[in-house]
C-alpha cells in the first residue's frame, strides 16, 4: 500500500503547517476560526494515529526522511519508526488536545491564534518525541515541546506567571544541555544516532565509561522534564500560574512523556548493559518510591487547587517511574496503560479546577469553601476523579497499577505495593478533602493546609458552564471505559516495544508472531482497597480534625518538622531547585561506583 509508506509523518507536518498558517492569518481570522481549525487538526492528528497503530500491529511502520535509507544495515539519514505503543500514545495525546481545546473555547477575547498556534507546535513536539527513531531528532522534538510549554506558562504575561515561566525554563533548560551532552559522548563512541546503531554499540563496549555517563546526562533531563524526585520542585511553580487548559496538558501528557522517553531508550538504547540495567532497576526504583510518596505528603499540604493537583501529578508518575524500573514486561505494559488512564483523569480534575477559577473567581480552596454548591456536577466530577487517583478498582488506572503490582509481586519487590498505596492514598484523600470542602461546606477549620503558598488568579468567566463539564465528563468516562481491551491491546504492543528488533526495522527480518504476545491480566490487587479506604480517612480527618481529641491529635507532632522540611524544599527558589540537580546527578555516579 503506496498510501501507507506517506501517512507516518503526517501527524507531526501536519498540525506543523497548520499552525504556521494560522500564525500568518491570525489577525485576519475572526473569534471562532482559529478554535475551529484548531479542533479539526487535532481530530485528525488522532485519527490518523489510531490508523497508524493498526497498521504497525504487524510490524513497525519505517520512514526516512528524504530517502535516506540505510545502507548495508548502517542507517544513514533520520526515521520515524512507528510501533503500537508510540502510535497509540501518540493518539492519546491528540485526544487530550482536542479535549482541551474544547474546554478552552472562547477563553481568550483576543484570540489571534496565538494559543492555537503554541498548543499545535506543542502537540506536534510530543508526537514527533513517540515516533523519532534517532536520539538527536528526539533532542528537537524534546526542545520542541519545552519552548511551546514555557511560552504557554507565561502566557497571560502576569508577574507570578512570568516567574513560574522562568523557574520552569531555568530547569528544563538546564535537562535540555545536559540532554545535548549525553547525545555528544555516545556520538563519540558510536558515531551514529539512530537508536538501533546505537543498541549495537552499547552492546559493543556495555561498561565504557563514556556510554554510561551518556546514560546518566540523557535519563536526567528526562527525569527533569518528569519532575521526579529530586528534580521535581519546578512543576508546581509552573502549574501554579499556568493557564487551566495548559495544565491539562501539562500533566496529562507532558510530564509522563519524560518516563516514555527513559523507557524508549532504557530498551531500545541502553538495554545491553549490565550495569545499566542494576542501576535502572535500583537507582530509578527508589526515584519512584521517593516520588511517589513526597508527591502524595505534598498534596496533602496544598490549600492551592493546582498546586494540590501538580503535587498528585508528581506522586503518580514516580509510579510510572517504578513501573518501568522493575525491567519486567508486565510492569511495562501496566505503564503504558497507566499513562492514558491517569492523564484522562488528572485533565478532568485540571477542567474541575478551571471551572472553578473561571466561575467561583478563586483557586483557593479555603476561600472557596461551600461556593462550589451551584455547580454540583463539577463536584461530582472531582469526586470521582479522587476516588480513581485514590486506586479505586475500576478503569485504566486501575488497570495499570495491578500490572505493576504483579510485576513487583513477581520480582518479590511486594513492598513496592505499600508505597503505591500511601502515594494514592494520599492523593485521593487531597482530591476527595477539597471536593469536601469546596462543594459540601465541610470543614470550617484548615489544617496543615493553611500554611501552604496560594496566589491570586482568574480566568475568563463569562463561558458555559456545560461547555466546560462535557470535556471534562467524557475525559472521566473514557478513564472507565475499555479497560480490558485496552489492556489486552497494550499487553500485546509491549513486546515489541521491549524488543524493538532493529534487524527487522533496518533490513526487513520477520515480524513476531502475535501468539507470542499474549499477557494475562493480572487480578485486582488487594492494596486497591486499602488506598481507596486511606484516601477516605484522610479526607475524614481532614475536614473534622477540629473534632478531634487533643490526645488523638499529639499523634501527628512527631511529623510536623518533617512537614515544615519538605515545604522549604519547593521554596520556589530556582537556585536550590539546580541546587537538587546537581545532588541527583551524585546519586547517579555513586550508584554506578558501587554497582
Amino acid at each position: 500500500m503506496m498510501w501507507l509508506s506517506v501517512l507516518p509523518p503526517l501527524p507531526v507536518v501536519g498540525p506543523l503547517v497548520i499552525a504556521g498558517l494560522l500564525l500568518m492569518a491570525s489577525h485576519g481570522l475572526p473569534r471562532p476560526i482559529p478554535d475551529i481549525i484548531a479542533l479539526a487538526t487535532t481530530a485528525f492528528t488522532c485519527i490518523l494515529c489510531l490508523l497508524l497503530m493498526r497498521h504497525a500491529g504487524h510490524q513497525p511502520l519505517v520512514y526516512w526522511f528524504g530517502g535516506w535509507v540505510p545502507r548495508h544495515g548502517f542507517p544513514l539519514g533520520v526515521g520515524f519508526v512507528i510501533d503500537p505503543i508510540g502510535a497509540l500514545l501518540a493518539a492519546f495525546i491528540g485526544l487530550l488536545f482536542f479535549a482541551t481545546l474544547v474546554f478552552a473555547w472562547g477563553y481568550y477575547d483576543e484570540v489571534h491564534a496565538h494559543f492555537h498556534v503554541l498548543m499545535l507546535l506543542f502537540m506536534s513536539g510530543m508526537i514527533g518525541f513517540c515516533f523519532t527513531h534517532d536520539l538527536f531528532n528526539m533532542f528537537v522534538w524534546f526542545e520542541l515541546m519545552s519552548v511551546a510549554a514555557f511560552a504557554l506558562t507565561g502566557y497571560q504575561l502576569r508577574t507570578s506567571a512570568l516567574e513560574g515561566a522562568l523557574n520552569f525554563t531555568v530547569t528544563n533548560a538546564v535537562g535540555s544541555y545536559l540532554f545535548l551532552a549525553g547525545i555528544a559522548l555516545i556520538y563519540s563512541r558510536v558515531g551514529a544516532l539512530d537508536f538501533g546503531a546505537l543498541e549495537r554499540g552499547v552492546a559493543a563496549q556495555p561498561h565504557d565509561v563514556v556510554v554510561i555517563s551518556a546514560f546518566v546526562l540523557l535519563t536526567t533531563a528526562l527525569l527533569i522534564k518528569a519532575a521526579q524526585v529530586p528534580f521535581q520542585a519546578w512543576l508546581s511553580d509552573a502549574h501554579a500560574v499556568a493557564p487551566s487548559p495548559v495544565s491539562v496538558i501539562f500533566s496529562g501528557a507532558m510530564v509522563s512523556i519524560g518516563i516514555y522517553g527513559i523507557a524508549k531508550l532504557a530498551w531500545s538504547v541502553f538495554a545491553p548493559s549490565g550495569e545499566i540495567r542494576h542501576v535502572i532497576r535500583v537507582l530509578l526504583l527508589a526515584m519512584g518510591a521517593f516520588s511517589t510518596v513526597i508527591g502524595g505528603v505534598m498534596a496533602l499540604l496544598q490549600r492551592h487547587l493546582k498546586r494540590l493537583l501538580a503535587f498528585s501529578t508528581i506522586s503518580h508518575v514516580g509510579i510510572l517511574l517504578i513501573g518501568v524500573a522493575l525491567w519486567e514486561r508486565g510492569a511495562l505494559a501496566g505503564v503504558f496503560v497507566y499513562f492514558i488512564g491517569h492523564g484522562l483523569v488528572k485533565g478532568a480534575l485540571f477542567m474541575v479546577a478551571g471551572i472553578l477559577l473561571a466561575l467561583c473567581g478563586s483557586i483557593d480552596e479555603i476561600e472557596l469553601r461551600g461556593r462550589g454548591r451551584g455547580i454540583w456536577p463539577a463536584g461530582v466530577a472531582m469526586a470521582a476523579g479522587g476516588l480513581l487517583l485514590a486506586g479505586l478498582p475500576v478503569g485504566l488506572m486501575s488497570g495499570g497499577s495491578d500490572f505493576i503490582a504483579a510485576g513487583a509481586n513477581a520480582l518479590g519487590q511486594g513492598w513496592l505495593l505499600w508505597v503505591v498505596s500511601l502515594g494514592a492514598g494520599c492523593t485521593g484523600g487531597a482530591v476527595l478533602r477539597s471536593s469536601g470542602r469546596v462543594f459540601l461546606g465541610l470543614g470550617p477549620v484548615a489544617g496543615h493546609e493553611r500554611h501552604s503558598p496560594t496566589e491570586e488568579d482568574k480566568e475568563k468567566a463569562d463561558r458555559p458552564l456545560w461547555l466546560m463539564l462535557v470535556p471534562t465528563t467524557a475525559l472521566l468516562v473514557l478513564s472507565l471505559v475499555g479497560t480490558r481491551f485496552a489492556s489486552d491491546v497494550i499487553s500485546r504492543a509491549t513486546l515489541r516495544f521491549m524488543r524493538p528488533d532493529n534487524a527487522m526495522i533496518l533490513d526487513g527480518a520477520q515480524a513476531i508472531p502475535a501468539a507470542a504476545l499474549a499477557l494475562r491480566a493480572p487480578p485486582i490487587s488487594y492494596t486497591a482497597w486499602l488506598s481507596v479506604a486511606l484516601a477516605l480517612a484522610i479526607a475524614a480527618c481532614s475536614l473534622f480534625h477540629h473534632r478531634m481529641t487533643r490526645r488523638a491529635s499529639r499523634y501527628f507532632q512527631p511529623i510536623r518538622p518533617v512537614l515544615t522540611s519538605l515545604r522549604a524544599l519547593h521554596s520556589g527558589d530556582v537556585r536550590q531547585y539546580v541546587m537538587w540537580m546537581a545532588v541527583g546527578l551524585a546519586a547517579f555516579a555513586l550508584a554506578f561506583a558501587v554497582s
